[in-house]
């Protein structure tokens, strides 16, 4: 199974034949943002599901009380690039509203149920997050 950085290299080198489906039922995108402190450009894989023509992400960090550096990062310049599959898009982010959430939550379970564990790790709030390809 792959992770991290590695993940990142084989998504892009195979444009998405692997990493895409990182296990089975399961698909990754690859959420690229910019850095809050240095500008410099930072690419996380992370699970999602589409909404519509949107996709939704998790900033779960495992249930860690801190929330991950790309949600931070987002939160400060929201213009973002996702890459699926074999698509790069241009997006916005943004944090769903309390609307969005309780709809979404339970389709993001449904995807990946760890995500209702890591709740009880934290006393954060685990925001979902929304990414709107711009035309």
């Amino acid at each position: 199974m792959l992770y991290g950085e590695e993940h990142v290299r084989r998504y892009r080198e195979t444009a998405g034949e692997i990493g895409h489906e990182w296990q089975p039922g399961v698909f990754t995108l690859l959420l690229t943002t910019t850095g809050r402190r240095t500008g410099d450009r930072y690419t996380t894989p992370l699970i999602y599901r589409e909404d519509g023509p949107r996709y939704v992400v998790v900033a779960s960090n495992g249930g860690a009380d801190e929330h991950p550096d790309w949600y931070h990062n987002l939160q400060h310049e929201p213009e973002v690039e996702v890459q699926v599959a074999d698509q790069i898009i241009a997006a916005t982010a943004r944090t769903a509203s309390s609307e969005d959430r309780s709809r979404l939550w339970p389709a993001m379970t449904e995807v990946w149920p760890d995500y209702d564990d890591y709740t009880q790790r934290t006393d954060r709030d685990i925001p979902l997050v929304v990414l709107t390809p711009r035309s």
